[in-house]
């Protein structure tokens, strides 16, 4: 009995797991943000401050995961085989997004009623998100894939641009073979290394996650944003019934559950909620995935790929959000114009990659491409756009860490068992932090 309690492992205290303090902090940013609207707003930085030191790091990780993961592959038509099925499984899936999200919105009709005269909206606040729509298209998208110069794409931090360099320089190293051994083993240091990094700066996690939803109910309140509410509310609803009714299936498919799966990556998507950029948890989730039984290879290019490939929430938001519009402006916009907006989105939705606001820049260049429903009307959802970010980043996150499972089990590079005792509980799987 002795020497079993010696071996037990120490319990974690409730209060230094990470979620819990990300609860604690959003909870204290909110009342800050109801109590001191005009404090609650200058919280901003912090949350900015953490975004931009979690971004920094993406390049660097990106760039020693592929490439290591390439290396230790040595096999081209396996890494072309994973893209190819990776690629396949996103655009299936983004097509269910479009398609669920223009359901809900026409069923939910929240703009119906709304009577907006397009010629009253003052669309000065728009002309910085309006002047980015001329790099939106699928042409300037796969021109944009290769960088200007090398360094480039690391100092701008454009994830397409990395991982393109990444699988060259990993096929650079097969095809080197064990001349290339050395510095192999010289990246994977520097890989853990920049994950030790991570684990630094997550520990300001809390700190960001308070300044960002302060920031959020400083700036907009809720009594502004009533008008508003039944779009907000309704976009939710449509993020939910997407995660149970379309990726529930394929991860009952692949045999485990999307509830437990939600469960172990919970501090991701507290920290997602709070910042809105999925980014901030990208390291997190490259290594809890990996750690979940998901081969290594698999995980490092499946997931910056769907970064910019697989926005399924970006998706709901974009189709819900331009009939929305088209309702609230009274713009007849039919069973004809809405299979014309979908065709359009399925081009736009990936042309956003390393655009700042890119959610926000999509809609604008789709209601531009479309012709019909008036750019000026973007406006009306500038001020919730941020709230409505708080739904769709938790859903590309969701939705990439089932593409990575499912691709992984389909590519035979999935460890099963370990992936139920993972999220069982049965086996603990530290992330980076």
């Amino acid at each position: 009995m002795t020497a079993m309690a010696i071996d037990k492992p120490r319990e974690r205290a409730w209060w230094r797991e990470l979620w819990i303090q990300v609860l604690i902090a959003m909870a204290a940013g909110i009342a800050l943000g109801i109590v001191n609207p005009e404090a609650g707003a200058k919280m901003q930085p912090l949350g900015d401050a953490f975004i931009k030191a979690i971004r920094m790091l993406i390049a660097p990780i990106i760039f020693c995961t592929v490439v290591h993961g390439i290396a230790h592959m040595a096999d081209m038509a396996r890494v072309g085989r994973v893209a190819v099925k990776a690629i396949v499984y996103f655009e299936i899936m983004t097509t269910v997004a479009l398609i669920i999200g223009l359901i809900a919105v026409n069923l939910l009709r929240p703009g119906v009623g709304m009577n907006i005269d397009p010629a009253s909206i003052n669309a000065s606040a728009i002309e910085p998100y309006v002047k980015q729509t001329g790099a939106i298209g699928f042409v300037p998208f796969l021109l944009n894939i290769v960088p200007a110069t090398f360094i480039g794409a690391f100092a701008e931090g454009n994830i397409l641009q990395v991982l393109f360099i990444s699988v060259l320089c990993g096929f650079a190293l097969v095809q080197l073979g064990e001349r290339a051994a050395p510095l192999v083993q010289l990246i994977d240091i520097a890989a853990k290394m920049v994950f030790a990094v991570v684990g630094f700066v997550m520990w300001a996690a809390p700190i960001g996650a308070f300044g960002a939803i302060a920031f959020t109910v400083g700036k907009f309140g809720v009594g502004s944003l009533a008008s508003l509410g039944k779009l907000l509310g309704g976009f939710y609803l449509t993020c939910v019934i997407f995660v149970i009714g379309a990726l529930g299936p394929v991860a009952r498919l692949c045999g485990f559950s999307l509830l437990k799966l939600i469960r172990y990556i919970w501090e991701e998507l507290l920290i997602c909620i709070a910042t809105t950029p999925s980014e901030t948890v990208l390291p997190r989730m490259l290594t809890k995935l990996e750690k979940a039984g998901c081969e290594r290879s698999v995980v490092g290019l499946v997931i910056p790929t769907g970064y910019s490939f697989n926005l399924d929430g970006t998706c709901l938001y974009l189709a819900a959000a331009s009939v929305f519009l088209a309702q609230a402006t009274n713009t007849p916009f039919g069973l004809a114009e809405q299979i014309e907006l979908l065709l359009i989105l399925l081009v736009t939705s990936k042309g956003a990659a390393g655009i700042a606001g890119a959610a926000f820049v999509v809609l604008a260049a789709t209601l531009s491409a479309t012709g019909s429903i008036p750019v000026t009307s973007v406006a009306l959802v500038l001020g919730i756009h941020r709230l409505m970010s708080q739904g769709l980043t938790p859903t590309n996150l969701i939705g990439n860490a089932v593409a990575t499972i499912a691709i992984a089990k389909w590519e035979g590079a999935l460890d099963g068992e370990r992936l139920r005792r993972v999220l069982d509980g049965e086996e603990p799987a530290a992330a980076a932090a």
